[in-house]
Formats: C-alpha cells, sequence, structure tokens
C-alpha cells in the first residue's frame, strides 16, 4: 500500500513534474509474468527514477549497507527501503550472495519483476562496467526474460556523494526482452553465466551509448581510494566451481 501511494499520489507526481522524464520502449515490459529488468547504474536516483515509470511493481535488489544503518537516518534509510519494495543484497560473494540471491527468485517464482544492477554498484565515472554473473543465473535458472533498461542523465542529477538532486531532464530506454532460454540447462555453468552477462551488458551499452570498460566497478572504485590490495574481494565467485576445482577466479554476484 505505501508503495502504491507513495507513487501514485505523493511522491511520483512531483518528481515526473520536477524532472519530466522521458521514456522509449516502456511496451517491452510484459503486462504479467515474471521477468528481470537488468539496469545500468549511474545513480542513487536510479531505483527511484524507472520504478516511477513503469507501470508494475518493481522489487530491487539492493546494498545491504542501506539496510542496516544506525541511528535516526540510518533507520529512516532502513525503513524506506523496505516500504519500495527494496530487498537487501550481500555483495561480499559467495555463500552470502547465493543467499541473497535467492529472495531475487522468489520474486521471479511468483511472477513479479525483479530489478538488477549488473555492475554490483554505481559508476565511479558514468561509463559502464563489467556484468556478474548473478544475473545471469537468475534468469537461466528462473527461465525468464531480460529486459535491458539504459539510465540516462541521472549522474547528472545526483553524482555519487552528492546529496540534494539537480533538477534537470533524465530519461530512459528500455530494451527488447532478450530470451535465453536455449542456454536453460546449462544454468550453473560458469562459461554459459559469462556469456549470458556479457550478452546483457553489450545490450546496455547498446541503449545506453555508454563506454564499456571490461573490468568490474567494484575494483575500480577500490583502486581509486587507495585500497588495491582489496580488489579480490570484490571479484568472489558465485557460480558453483567445476568439478574438482575451486572457487578462485570465478565470477562474482550481482546486485
Amino acid at each position: 500500500m505505501f508503495y502504491w501511494v507513495m507513487k501514485r499520489i505523493f511522491l511520483g507526481p512531483v518528481l515526473k513534474l520536477l524532472f519530466r522524464p522521458w521514456v522509449k520502449g516502456l511496451d517491452n515490459i510484459p503486462a504479467e509474468g515474471a521477468a528481470i529488468i537488468a539496469s545500468n547504474h549511474l545513480s542513487f536516483s536510479d531505483s527511484i527514477f524507472m520504478p516511477l515509470m513503469v507501470r508494475r511493481p518493481v522489487v530491487f535488489l539492493a546494498k545491504s549497507e542501506y539496510f542496516t544503518g544506525t541511528g535516526i537516518k540510518g533507520r529512516l534509510t532502513a525503513l524506506f527501503f523496505r516500504l519500495t519494495n527494496q530487498l537487501p543484497m550481500d555483495r561480499s560473494g559467495g555463500a552470502a550472495s547465493a543467499a541473497s540471491l535467492s529472495a531475487g527468485m522468489d520474486v521471479l517464482t511468483h511472477g513479479g519483476l525483479l530489478g538488477i544492477y549488473p555492475e554490483g554498484t554505481r559508476s565511479p565515472d558514468s561509463k559502464l562496467y563489467r556484468g556478474k554473473v548473478g544475473v545471469a543465473r537468475l534468469a537461466l535458472q528462473a527461465g525468464v526474460p531480460v529486459i535491458p533498461v539504459a539510465m540516462i542523465g541521472t549522474d547528472k542529477v545526483q553524482p555519487i556523494g552528492k546529496r540534494l538532486p539537480n533538477i534537470r531532464r533524465i530519461g530512459m530506454i528500455f530494451g527488447e526482452p532478450l530470451d535465453f532460454s536455449s542456454y536453460q540447462d546449462q544454468a550453473e555453468d560458469r562459461g554459459t553465466q559469462r556469456t549470458v552477462a556479457d550478452r546483457i551488458m553489450l545490450e546496455l551499452q547498446r541503449l545506453s551509448g555508454q563506454e564499456y570498460v571490461d573490468e568490474y566497478a567494484a575494483v575500480v572504485k577500490l583502486r581509486l581510494a587507495g585500497k588495491p590490495g582489496e580488489a579480490a574481494a570484490a571479484a568472489e565467485p558465485l557460480a558453483s566451481p567445476p568439478a574438482g576445482g575451486d572457487d578462485s577466479g570465478g565470477e562474482p554476484a550481482a546486485h
């Protein structure tokens, strides 16, 4: 109820008036049935503007830090995210990320729309970074289409570190659904997951026009923060390793 009231009566109309969002390809979202909406990630406000323009409710996997803040601000932030159909996503990799993705699978199993940022974190410089394979694993296991969406201009509205947004027009382009049903029997294959994730990112690049960097955004952020030694932790594997193998060098979970 809170989600609907905020979207249709209070917050939604105000945001539409101020930011005048334009949308292309909205008809590519099915009127019913499960699907994954995979978006580039330029700004915190992506999770607000995109669901605002989609007729159906969209449940997002959001980083778990938004749900664990302390103090009044932290508690209000956690409450807002819970009331706006967002689920905590543990990005530490391995079993923790896999458990978080199971919540996303529940959304798809019940015929809902699940929003995911394949890059796993916001772009530090408005470029498009390598997608993590969690989105591919979910799509293959659930047997659902992936709808790519390119957010346009949200990095100018609310750059990283800026609390109050700039009032300017933003947009979004929804691409045609991507069908990966031919790979469904290879859902646990790491190479197949990588192929699917790369295909999704290729489509996001085409729609957004962003420069693509074949590196994880989280790794770049750690390097920019002077923490190169922690970069490996940002790329822990999610997919099951080959028989007799280990998890080293695998792919990380999606966010």
